[in-house]
């Protein structure tokens, strides 16, 4: 059984440090866009850094208090929260972060990476054509409609004659 099992990595250090490294990269993240660190530290950083976005683009007041209290700094929470209002994450439905690997670190061979927000717009993705199965259905109908049309052109044609 896996009782009181905890979310998220544990970054070889206890809860609190854990804790406040995380806060300490979200900052960072936060302030400069883009950070250099490692795989794992990143990958933690990305799910507690999205939601702030993602409460950001919601702009309510318990939104805003829920992000001071996830980062600390009210300038800051002011500063991403400007930015959703202008529409910079509009288009997204998730995954303002990127992470793009760069390689072993010299001194002990981590894995390095940079993290950045993604600031590009989103574009969807084409929809794909619809499957021939309903396409037929129509087919039956138009023809139903064409002899229905030859039938009133039929019936019209005798009357022009008589006209002339």
């Amino acid at each position: 059984m896996r009782h009181n099992k905890k979310k998220g990595l544990k970054l070889g250090t206890d809860a609190s440090h854990t804790k406040a490294m995380k806060k300490s990269l979200a900052k960072a993240l936060f302030e400069n866009d883009r950070i250099k660190t490692t795989e794992t530290r990143a990958k933690a950083l990305r799910s507690y850094a999205e939601p702030i976005i993602t409460w950001a683009k919601k702009g309510d007041l318990h939104s805003r208090r829920l992000a001071i209290a996830k980062l600390g700094d009210k300038d800051l929470v002011a500063e991403i929260f400007d930015k959703a209002a202008q529409g910079m994450w509009a288009d997204r439905n998730g995954g303002y972060t990127r992470i793009m690997k760069l390689g072993p670190r010299k001194g002990d061979c981590a894995e390095m990476v940079i993290i950045e927000i993604v600031s590009e717009p989103c574009t969807p993705k084409a929809k794909k054509a619809t499957p021939a199965k309903k396409a037929a259905a129509p087919k039956v109908v138009e023809a139903e409609e064409a002899v229905e049309v030859v039938e009133t052109e039929v019936a019209e044609a005798p009357a022009e004659e008589s006209a002339e």
